[in-house]
């Protein structure tokens, strides 16, 4: 098999992978502050000997600057990954994942700012036509302020987190490759969402074997297995593809939830996350008609 059809197989198993996230958590019976954690425990782990390799392979000695951003990048997706968690615990485990992939709409805005990237009248459509969809999400939980209406909440300031990580390593790709930056940030995010959840006086132990079977099952196959097949991916298949592939990812779960857990979404729900992924899909395709055009220039 050559590297473009394996590619191909990988993005799509990688997305799978990734959709099973919310549930696992949900299904796992622990705080989700907890289960987070742990699958970044687990999943850091499995990121130690790549990353000596790595060094055993460079040369070049790591750049303090690149390690500084990393961390902060690590604390932003600590605080993504915490709201992320507490919103799937307290609705179900689709909306928050949902409403979490606004991030690439935050990360326009947040690189005009910070990188003066200027987006074009396709990207402010799609953002609009995303926050139509958020409304239409919230439409029938205005009036049930204790149900799903938190955890979209918690889902929106879980993606503007999101956003902020992603600009970040931005910057911190410049000093740092990939392993090392990514070894970097998830040991910082781990150490962040351990000390968030001491402050929170959520127990680290007394979890049944299932739990600790799903923490493990995660932090391989999700923090660094899903991931692995993805960055592969990204490597022989242009963006154009793979991301509005990865936005696949809430919808799978939703279907998974329903699958595995019994959850089922109203026609509110449906409808609204179908208007999201729209207008995530039009300011991605926004962004790469953009690029496409710096390129012919």
């Amino acid at each position: 098999m050559d590297n473009i059809k394996k590619s191909y197989l990988f993005l799509i198993l990688g997305t799978i992978l990734i959709a099973f996230s919310p549930v696992l958590i949900k299904d796992s019976g622990a705080p989700g502050t907890v289960t987070v954690f742990y699958r970044l425990v687990f999943g850091t782990l499995t990121l130690i000997v790549p990353f000596t390799l790595s060094r055993i392979k460079s040369k070049d000695r790591l750049k303090i600057k690149g390690i500084q951003v990393a961390v902060l990048a690590g604390l932003f997706l600590a605080i993504d990954m915490a709201f992320w968690a507490t919103g799937i615990m307290l609705s179900n485990a689709a909306m928050p994942t949902l409403v979490g992939n606004l991030a690439p709409l935050w990360v326009g805005i947040g690189a005009f700012f910070l990188f003066k990237e200027r987006q074009n009248s396709r990207f402010w459509i799609g953002l609009v036509i995303a926050l139509i969809g958020v409304t239409f999400l919230m439409i029938q939980d205005l009036y049930q302020p204790d149900g799903i209406f938190k955890g979209l909440f918690f889902g929106l300031l879980a993606g503007i987190f999101y956003a902020g990580f992603m600009l970040l390593t931005q910057i911190g790709r410049r000093h740092l490759n990939t392993i090392s930056f990514l070894f970097f940030c998830s040991t910082a995010t781990t150490i962040f969402l351990g000390i968030f959840t001491l402050f929170l006086d959520i127990e680290f132990t007394g979890y049944s074997t299932k739990a600790w079977t799903l923490f493990i099952i995660m932090g391989v196959m999700i923090q660094a297995g899903a991931w692995f097949l993805i960055n592969f991916a990204q490597g022989h298949l242009p963006a154009s593809l793979v991301a509005p592939t990865l936005l696949a990812q809430p919808v799978l779960a939703g279907v998974i939830a329903y699958i595995m857990l019994g959850e089922e979404l109203t026609i509110w729900q449906i409808l609204g996350g179908i208007i999201v992924i729209a207008g995530i899909y039009t300011v991605h395709f926004a962004k790469q008609r953009k690029n496409k055009n710096l390129m012919k220039e």
